[in-house]
Protein backbone atom coordinates (compact mmCIF):
# COMPACT_ATOMS: atom_id res chain seq x y z
CA UNK A 1 0.00 0.00 0.00
CA UNK A 2 1.42 3.56 -0.96
CA UNK A 3 2.52 6.00 1.94
CA UNK A 4 0.60 8.67 -0.20
CA UNK A 5 -1.57 10.97 2.13
CA UNK A 6 -5.29 9.81 2.00
CA UNK A 7 -7.46 11.59 -0.31
CA UNK A 8 -10.92 12.65 0.01
CA UNK A 9 -13.93 12.02 -2.68
CA UNK A 10 -17.87 12.75 -3.03
CA UNK A 11 -20.21 12.34 -5.65
CA UNK A 12 -21.82 14.97 -7.29
CA UNK A 13 -24.49 16.15 -4.82
CA UNK A 14 -22.52 14.92 -1.97
CA UNK A 15 -24.39 12.13 -0.25
CA UNK A 16 -21.79 9.93 -0.97
CA UNK A 17 -18.50 10.57 0.66
CA UNK A 18 -15.02 8.44 0.55
CA UNK A 19 -11.62 8.53 1.15
CA UNK A 20 -8.99 6.89 -0.27
CA UNK A 21 -5.24 5.91 -0.19
CA UNK A 22 -3.86 5.69 -3.76
CA UNK A 23 -2.16 1.81 -4.32
CA UNK A 24 -0.12 3.69 -6.60
CA UNK A 25 -0.47 7.29 -7.26
CA UNK A 26 -2.01 8.91 -10.02
CA UNK A 27 0.06 6.49 -11.67
CA UNK A 28 -2.58 3.92 -11.40
CA UNK A 29 -4.58 5.87 -14.01
CA UNK A 30 -6.36 3.08 -16.16
CA UNK A 31 -9.65 3.04 -18.47
CA UNK A 32 -11.11 0.36 -19.41
CA UNK A 33 -12.05 -0.51 -23.44
CA UNK A 34 -15.24 -2.94 -22.62
CA UNK A 35 -18.74 -2.66 -23.22
CA UNK A 36 -19.41 -1.12 -19.82
CA UNK A 37 -16.53 1.01 -19.27
CA UNK A 38 -16.68 2.19 -22.53
CA UNK A 39 -20.21 3.79 -21.83
CA UNK A 40 -19.35 4.88 -18.38
CA UNK A 41 -15.86 7.03 -19.52
CA UNK A 42 -14.49 7.30 -15.97
CA UNK A 43 -10.92 7.51 -15.40
CA UNK A 44 -10.28 4.69 -12.56
CA UNK A 45 -7.28 4.71 -9.84
CA UNK A 46 -6.29 1.96 -8.14
CA UNK A 47 -7.19 0.92 -3.98
CA UNK A 48 -7.39 -1.95 -2.02
CA UNK A 49 -9.83 -2.75 -0.12
CA UNK A 50 -8.21 -2.12 2.90
CA UNK A 51 -7.44 1.48 1.09
CA UNK A 52 -11.15 2.62 0.44
CA UNK A 53 -13.70 3.58 3.48
CA UNK A 54 -16.92 5.14 3.25
CA UNK A 55 -17.60 8.01 5.31
CA UNK A 56 -21.10 8.72 4.66
CA UNK A 57 -23.86 8.02 2.30
CA UNK A 58 -23.00 4.02 2.34
CA UNK A 59 -26.86 3.15 2.17
CA UNK A 60 -27.41 5.56 -0.81
CA UNK A 61 -24.97 3.24 -2.75
CA UNK A 62 -26.16 1.59 -5.83
CA UNK A 63 -25.04 -1.53 -7.36
CA UNK A 64 -24.30 -2.69 -11.05
CA UNK A 65 -23.42 -5.81 -11.85
CA UNK A 66 -23.42 -8.11 -15.29
CA UNK A 67 -21.58 -10.81 -17.34
CA UNK A 68 -20.11 -13.04 -14.64
CA UNK A 69 -21.67 -10.64 -11.92
CA UNK A 70 -17.57 -10.67 -10.23
CA UNK A 71 -17.29 -6.33 -10.54
CA UNK A 72 -19.13 -4.68 -8.42
CA UNK A 73 -19.87 -1.49 -9.85
CA UNK A 74 -21.22 1.61 -7.37
CA UNK A 75 -23.37 4.99 -8.22
CA UNK A 76 -25.09 7.09 -5.57
CA UNK A 77 -28.81 6.74 -6.16
CA UNK A 78 -29.51 10.06 -6.09
CA UNK A 79 -26.88 11.72 -8.48
CA UNK A 80 -26.35 8.96 -10.36
CA UNK A 81 -22.61 9.43 -10.57
CA UNK A 82 -20.38 6.39 -10.75
CA UNK A 83 -17.55 6.28 -7.55
CA UNK A 84 -15.80 2.82 -7.27
CA UNK A 85 -16.02 -0.52 -8.33
CA UNK A 86 -14.37 -3.91 -7.05
CA UNK A 87 -12.51 -4.92 -9.77
CA UNK A 88 -13.19 -8.60 -11.85
CA UNK A 89 -9.57 -9.08 -12.70
CA UNK A 90 -8.46 -8.57 -8.67
CA UNK A 91 -11.48 -8.77 -6.70
CA UNK A 92 -9.05 -7.05 -4.10
CA UNK A 93 -8.06 -3.72 -5.38
CA UNK A 94 -10.76 -1.11 -5.61
CA UNK A 95 -10.97 1.42 -9.30
CA UNK A 96 -12.35 5.11 -8.10
CA UNK A 97 -13.05 7.65 -10.09
CA UNK A 98 -10.58 10.19 -10.43
CA UNK A 99 -13.69 12.57 -11.08
CA UNK A 100 -14.72 12.19 -7.56
CA UNK A 101 -11.13 12.79 -5.76
CA UNK A 102 -11.10 16.52 -4.02
CA UNK A 103 -9.29 18.96 -6.90
CA UNK A 104 -8.90 16.45 -9.10
CA UNK A 105 -10.70 15.98 -12.82
CA UNK A 106 -10.17 13.17 -15.49
CA UNK A 107 -8.43 16.11 -17.58
CA UNK A 108 -5.36 16.34 -15.36
CA UNK A 109 -4.03 13.47 -17.15
CA UNK A 110 -2.12 14.23 -20.12
CA UNK A 111 -1.97 10.08 -20.92
CA UNK A 112 -4.14 7.61 -20.00
CA UNK A 113 -3.42 3.55 -20.70
CA UNK A 114 -6.67 2.32 -21.62
CA UNK A 115 -6.69 -1.41 -20.91
CA UNK A 116 -8.07 -4.22 -22.95
CA UNK A 117 -11.37 -5.38 -21.36
CA UNK A 118 -12.85 -7.13 -24.07
CA UNK A 119 -10.40 -9.63 -23.97
CA UNK A 120 -10.21 -9.72 -20.27
CA UNK A 121 -7.51 -10.80 -18.07
CA UNK A 122 -9.58 -13.14 -16.31
CA UNK A 123 -10.84 -14.86 -20.02
CA UNK A 124 -7.30 -14.40 -20.93
CA UNK A 125 -5.12 -16.86 -19.01
CA UNK A 126 -4.35 -13.84 -16.46
CA UNK A 127 -2.59 -11.54 -19.39
CA UNK A 128 -3.60 -7.73 -19.25
CA UNK A 129 -3.48 -6.45 -22.72
CA UNK A 130 -3.46 -2.64 -23.52
CA UNK A 131 -5.67 -1.77 -25.62
CA UNK A 132 -4.38 1.68 -26.32
CA UNK A 133 -3.69 5.41 -24.94
CA UNK A 134 -6.68 8.12 -24.28
CA UNK A 135 -4.93 11.75 -25.24
CA UNK A 136 -5.77 14.86 -23.35
CA UNK A 137 -4.66 18.12 -24.53
CA UNK A 138 -5.84 21.22 -23.50
CA UNK A 139 -6.72 24.06 -26.01
CA UNK A 140 -4.84 27.54 -25.40
CA UNK A 141 -7.00 29.81 -22.84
Amino acid sequence: MSNAPPLNGACHCGTVQFRVRLKSGLDSARRCNCTYCRMRGAVALATTREGFEILSGADNLTLYQFNTQVAEHFFCSTCGIYTHHRRRSNPDEIGVNAACLEGMSPFDFAEVLVLDGVNHPSDNDGRSRVAGRLRYVAEGK
